[in-house]
């Protein structure tokens, strides 16, 4: 439970003319200003506005498009000064309640935020209003320099128009960097290629998982393992003590499972354990830091309103990091893998670099194929949140658990993004996919795929997906040349119960790459029987375990790629050391 604070300067006001007290509350408005001893400047940004019943956390963290959540309300601020308020009322857009006036009489906390924009002059001549991420991968309820105000306590009625308002006098303080160990290094470098898209710097970064010996070994150069995923706070999975005795159990409601933090600090102990073992292969892996103003990584791909992240990757970071930390810098010798996001950029990036890479772990994947997107068909359905029907409205669901209980539908979730940011500025998963796949449009941000309201889909721009970020459609097109390139490099692996329905686009890339000819694709694509997300090839061990053990499990399959894959007078001894 958070500390609860009352501020003087709340006020709440009750006027004349009352209605008769009804589900609905009255007319009720609430304004929000920022005190000059936190910020001098004006500020430009999405302000939010969060109301909860619960105590239990602070209402900034009670958001999201589950049955849980508790209410948000958003509106765009440009040039807003300090000690000047910015008015919410019943006509300003909310989740899961549309507006103020559907706000159920009662006690509620009240808290509100500003999401700071920065302006960026693009190269293609264009000038956005994004929020920089600030170290923490963009999440807009944690980030460096945000404004806030602590929760209060109010009384809303159904008699009587009411005025609120508030102050914002908090801002979220900045994220220490981790530090270097003898394992774990840390690098961050300007891309040139970023930097010249977005008008400003733009930095690189990396953790960097040593192999044992490497300082002892200097003759050795390395294979590559590239993890990729969700921003990375530091590296993950990795610790050189057994698990804190004094750590009390938590629940992991996700799995049902008691203690799992314990569970979690003793895999990551025991992958330290295997990482020092005579037999274990020598490697260096990486988890990549490249979070962009529209998410917390740029999927590693280049993109019209993201610019050439894809390149700046593959072209500037992995060979920056292979000359300071002696990788081969050589495409055999690089392999990818990751899971959801990550799982989606392993695939992308070795079909967009085939020759840069020699193997890709794509595990529980991002729609890889865009005719199951999701649930949607973006180049059949009309509409991304409606089943097409003559006269029932039926939704269609974007999260189940195991056994197809719905806990979202996909318009719930837009709905709630269009809430914390319009242009797909919300930092969040749908927008995400349209920052990335999308081409950018006469205001220099995304193309919507759909209307964010209504759901309908604009066919011109599934189009230009399904020719720029289709994976199947891509590999069906292009097999004649990529085929050879590829052969033996794609493995796919995904529960049949996906929380998120992703199950759907692998059955579809499955069916083509078994009927792919001249050549085979010769990979493997497997299936947990009712794993749900982020299951990644491991039948023995539940998807609780499997997933704590990525830097481990595909280290065979590598070794084995690499025993037939290697060229001529590669280089298979030096880093092979005991």
């Amino acid at each position: 439970m958070f500390k609860p604070v009352f501020i003087l300067s709340i006020l709440i006001i009750c006027l004349s003319g009352c209605q008769s007290a009804e589900e609905k509350t009255s007319e009720f408005t609430v304004k929000v200003s920022f005190s000059d001893n936190i910020s001098a400047k004006a500020q430009d940004g999405r302000l939010l506005l969060m109301l909860s019943t619960s105590d239990e956390d602070e209402p900034r963290f009670q958001i999201n498009s589950g049955l849980n959540t508790q209410l948000i309300f958003g509106i765009n601020v440009n040039g807003m000064a300090p000690n000047v308020e910015q008015a919410f009322d019943a006509s300003d857009h909310g989740f899961p309640y549309a507006s103020l006036a559907e706000l159920p009489p009662g006690e509620y906390w009240v808290q509100a935020l500003l999401h700071v924009y920065e302006a960026f002059n693009l190269s293609t001549g264009h000038t956005v209003k994004l929020p920089m991420d600030n170290g923490e991968g963009q999440k807009w309820n944690r980030s460096p320099g945000n404004l806030y105000s602590k929760p209060i306590k109010v009384n809303i009625t159904a008699e009587g128009a009411q005025e609120l308002k508030i102050v914002m006098d908090e801002i979220i303080p900045p994220i220490e960097e981790p530090e270097d160990t003898e394992w774990i290094k840390h690098i961050k470098m300007r891309s040139e290629k970023l930097s010249e898209f977005w008008g400003r710097d733009i930095y690189l970064g990396a953790h960097i998982l040593l192999p044992k010996g490497f300082d002892e070994h200097p003759e050795a150069k390395y294979p590559l393992m590239i993890f990729h995923g969700h921003f990375p706070n530091d590296f993950g999975g990795f610790r050189t003590v057994p698990p804190n005795p004094n750590l009390e159990p938590d629940y992991a409601e996700r799995f049902k499972v008691s203690g799992y933090n314990i569970i979690q600090q003793q895999e990551a102990y025991d992958f330290y354990k295997r990482w020092n073992e005579p037999d274990f292969p020598r490697f260096l892996i990486i988890e990549i830091q490249h979070p962009t103003p529209y998410y917390d990584d740029s999927y590693a791909v280049n993109s019209a309103s993201q610019g050439p992240y894809g390149d700046a990757i593959t072209h500037e970071l992995i060979p920056y990091i292979e000359k300071e930390f002696r990788g081969m810098g050589e495409g055999w010798s690089r392999f990818l893998y990751g899971g959801s996001t990550g799982g989606w950029e392993a695939l992308a990036v070795q079909v967009k670099y085939p020759e840069e890479y020699n193997g890709c772990f794509a595990a529980c994947p991002d729609p890889i194929d865009f005719s199951a997107y999701v649930l949607t068909n973006i180049y059949e359905d009309e509409n991304a949140y409606y089943y097409k029907s003559d006269h029932k409205m039926l939704e269609v669901p974007a999260h189940r658990d195991y056994l197809g209980q719905i806990q979202s539908t996909v318009r719930d979730e837009n709905h709630l993004e269009l809430v914390l940011g319009d242009k797909s500025r919300s930092g969040q998963q749908w927008d995400i996919w349209e920052a990335t796949y999308s081409p950018q449009g006469k205001d220099g941000y995304p193309e919507r795929i759909w209307d964010k309201k209504t759901g309908i889909i604009n066919p011109d721009v599934a189009n230009y997906w399904k020719e720029n970020y289709d994976l199947r459609h891509i590999l069906e097109r292009d097999w004649d040349k990529l085929g050879e390139k590829l052969k033996g490099k794609i493995n796919i692996y995904c529960g049949d119960m996906d929380n998120y329905y992703l199950n759907n686009a692998v059955y579809k890339m499955e069916e083509f790459l078994e009927n792919t000819s001249d050549p085979y694709y010769d990979g493997e694509v497997l299936y947990g029987d009712r794993a749900e997300h982020c299951w990644n090839g491991d039948p023995k061990e539940p998807n609780h375990i499997s997933r704590l053990r990525y830097n481990s499990m595909y280290v065979p399959k590598i070794m084995k790629r690499i025993a037939e894959s290697a060229p001529p007078g590669a280089d298979l001894k030096s880093w092979r050391y005991k």
